[in-house]
């Protein structure tokens, strides 16, 4: 099979495919998504996401054949707590993703429970609206620790030539509690600095996010870096191979600066 790039992507706000206001926000990141698909060298085996919005003790692997929903939102409307996205789960690919990690030295788990975040569902529906491409996470790891999610992503990064396509899925901006005209300033500033960064030679781009804190308005955009970890593990899986920007938006929601990277 044709070697996968890998991709850390902003996700957007909620459930916004679901609502047709919030729809119109994200154009520009529906187009991304729908170009993604059109830019694979071919269609993948499997999705391997890696979502900001779930983490365990240990770096856990989603592993049933058919996963549940994860509404891991609030204040919106009650029909987007009636969502489905019914794509099948990737149990095979999932048990050689966990001895991937094991033979890393990496804590590892199975979790035949975990169902889709709205970090893996939402960018899934737009790139698959069929829902008929297997799919299938792994956790963060709590700590965050940049070392241990590069580490993830080279340990991941053999699944790139067993045709999966590995996302990180975050946001390059994330802080809930500023949005609108005081955003634009940090985020615009942070996301400076990340596409600079990410233009980097290999060695310089991996210390760069190993040492993220240092960047302008780092804290500022991300108070706690949740969303900003799945870019490790995308950057980890493809790390000396080219970056490139495939979405940027600015004046999101009032001010929001974001981007999504293509590595390979």
């Amino acid at each position: 099979m044709t070697r996968m790039p890998t991709y850390f992507i902003s996700h957007g706000g909620g459930p916004w495919p679901w609502m047709p206001d919030w729809r119109a926000i994200f154009s520009n990141l529906e187009a991304s998504f729908v170009q993604m698909v059109r830019d694979l060298p071919e269609r993948p085996k499997a999705i391997l996401m890696i979502s900001g919005h779930w983490e365990d003790a240990d770096f856990a692997v989603m592993s049933s054949a058919a996963p549940p929903m994860v509404y891991d939102y609030s204040g919106f409307p009650p029909h987007t707590f009636q969502i489905r996205y019914p794509a099948p789960g990737a149990p095979d690919l999932a048990r050689r993703a966990a001895d991937l990690i094991a033979a890393a030295g990496l804590p590892v788990r199975l979790d035949d429970r975990q169902g889709f975040d709205h970090g893996t569902f939402v960018p899934a529906y737009i790139m698959y609206p069929e829902a008929d491409m297997p799919v299938f996470q792994v956790s963060l790891r709590q700590g965050y620790s940049p070392d241990e999610h590069l580490a993830l992503g080279r340990a991941l990064a053999p699944l790139r030539d067993e045709g999966v396509l590995i996302i990180g899925s975050g946001l390059s901006y994330h802080n809930l509690r500023l949005f609108g005209p005081g955003a634009k300033e940090p985020s615009e500033g942070f996301d400076r600095w990340l596409n600079a960064a990410l233009a980097k030679a290999p060695p310089e781009r991996t210390e760069a996010m190993q040492h993220w804190e240092e960047a302008p308005y780092a804290r500022i955009s991300h108070k706690e870096e949740d969303h900003l970890v799945p870019l490790f593990v995308a950057l980890g899986a493809a790390e000396t191979e080219a970056a490139t920007r495939v979405y940027h938006d600015t004046g999101l929601f009032g001010g929001v600066t974001a981007s999504s990277y293509r590595f390979g």
